[in-house]
C-alpha cells in the first residue's frame, strides 16, 4: 500500500496520458475495424451487379442523336 502512495506522489497533475487502458481500448477498436473491413471486402467480392439496359433510355438516346444529326445537317 505504501508503494502505491509513493507512486501517487510522482504523478504530474499537468500531464495527462491515456495509459495502458487507453492503449488496450485503441487496440481493440483497431482490431474491430480491421475485422469489419475484411468482412466487408469478402461480402463485396461476392456481389455481381450487372445493370440491365433501360429500353426507354436507349430509345431516348437514339431520338436525341437523330434530332441533333438533323439539326447539324440543317445548319451546314
Amino acid at each position: 500500500m505504501t508503494q502505491l502512495a509513493t507512486l501517487a506522489k510522482e504523478v504530474d497533475e499537468d500531464k495527462v496520458t491515456p495509459g495502458v487502458l487507453g492503449f488496450i481500448i485503441f487496440a481493440v477498436m483497431a482490431l474491430a475495424v480491421w475485422g469489419l473491413m475484411k468482412s466487408m471486402n469478402r461480402h463485396m467480392s461476392k456481389v455481381d451487379f450487372k445493370e440491365a439496359p433501360d429500353p426507354k433510355a436507349d430509345a431516348g438516346d437514339a431520338q436525341d442523336s437523330t434530332a441533333s444529326g438533323t439539326a447539324k445537317s440543317q445548319r451546314g
